[in-house]
């Protein structure tokens, strides 16, 4: 029997991984943390736990708010609202499906996506399942809602529109990818009449979501290097939109900034980034593959300021709060420093490892581990 192409990917990165290990002894360890006088106060308003799954899985499974309502789903098929200010629960629906990717909210939907690549729509205000499709891949982001349709993002280098009442296929658009991908998948963005995401080729797609019409393409991350290895492109993290613009981070790539109309690149930065970016009125912000966060001018791309002191802590995406950015790392510690100048002000902690991106809504900071905790923090200066 041939392997399946996820155990392909995830077999040659491991043997790949043990062969280095067999050859280097000495491998670099993640930094060590080093104390420092906090100059920020950090609340703990809430934690719950929702269960998750061995965080090998790396699953898509991340926090989503709208109207001061939390939205998260574990792993065992539940997926739950809670309250943004305690965490009150106020409905929880079991789905009884593996789900690997979401919450996504929008225009009275709450969409999930699982490994067998069942997609469940749940009624926003009780829970109450709406309607099931099935997309032939497994989902590892969180279906972008919108006004005309649920656009999905499959592993396979599918993106799927479907209709908002009953979720039948409205269209698909697929792109080729290479035979060797890092695990996951950028979620896809819905601004406008245009859904926008990234693929594991290095590519940016922009479609009309009712239609699946393509409006604009870019190779932002070009395949480098004689090895798969090498030639790793992946953009594994969703786009941010910001204006007319789009920012877009890949490994082993560019960080990139294009025209939301027209996909036309107006500056690029070679940084490799797999967990992706944030950004504000002046600044990006970036999670970069070696574990310093970057942060450029967002009008030129030029860099402002850089924190290495996180080298190798497999941290998350950053979070914009307030004029703060919250970071978290492998150890489930979330890393708080000054917007302006990436100076360490505080530092508290969460359960687990946190691969997915935090969300912020109201000056709160909520994220999911993947151990299944959910917590929210407040800044207070």
């Amino acid at each position: 029997m041939s392997k399946s192409p996820t155990i392909k990917i995830l077999s040659f990165i491991l043997l790949a991984f043990l062969g280095a290990c067999s050859k280097n002894k000495d491998i670099e360890q993640p930094a060590k943390l080093v104390n420092f006088r906090e100059s920020l106060s950090v609340q703990r308003l809430w934690s719950t736990t929702i269960g998750g799954t061995k965080p090998v899985m790396r699953l898509g499974l991340a926090p989503a708010v709208s109207d001061s309502i939390v939205y998260v789903a574990g792993y065992a098929g539940d997926v739950f609202a809670l309250r943004l200010n305690d965490g009150k629960q106020l409905w929880r629906s079991t789905t009884k499906a593996s789900l690997s990717g979401g919450p996504g909210v929008g225009n009275s939907l709450v969409v999930v996506g699982s490994s067998k690549g069942e997609v469940i729509a749940l009624e926003l205000s009780t829970g109450t399942t709406r309607w099931k499709a099935f997309v032939a891949g497994e989902v590892l982001a969180a279906p972008a809602v919108g006004d005309s349709a649920v656009v999905v993002r499959t592993v396979d280098g599918r993106l799927v529109g479907l209709d908002l009442t009953d979720g039948h296929e409205l269209w698909r658009e697929e792109q080729q990818i290479p035979r060797l991908t890092l695990r996951g998948t950028a979620a896809p963005v819905i601004v406008g009449n245009a859904a926008i995401a990234g693929f594991d080729n290095g590519r940016v797609l922009a479609v009309e979501a009712q239609t699946g019409a393509i409006l604009w393409e870019s190779l932002v991350s070009p395949a480098r290097g004689r090895t798969e290895l090498e030639r790793l492109v992946d953009i594994d993290s969703a786009v941010r939109i910001a204006g007319a613009d789009v920012l877009v981070a890949g490994f082993q790539g560019r960080v990139t900034m294009l025209d939301l109309n027209s996909g036309q690149t107006w500056w690029s930065r070679e940084i490799s980034s797999y967990r992706g970016l944030a950004v504000d009125d002046d600044l990006v912000y970036v999670s970069g593959t070696d574990g310093a966060l970057i942060a450029l001018r967002r009008r030129s791309g030029i860099e402002v300021w850089r924190q290495d002191a996180l080298k190798l802590r497999s941290l998350s995406a950053p979070s914009v709060v307030g004029t703060y950015v919250a970071i978290a790392d492998f150890e489930g510690i979330i890393h708080w420093v000054d917007a302006s100048n990436g100076v360490f002000v505080a530092r508290t902690k969460s359960s687990g490892r946190v691969s997915n991106a935090p969300v912020v809504s109201e000056g709160v900071l909520v994220l999911q581990d993947d151990e299944g905790h959910v917590t929210a923090f407040r800044p207070r200066s």
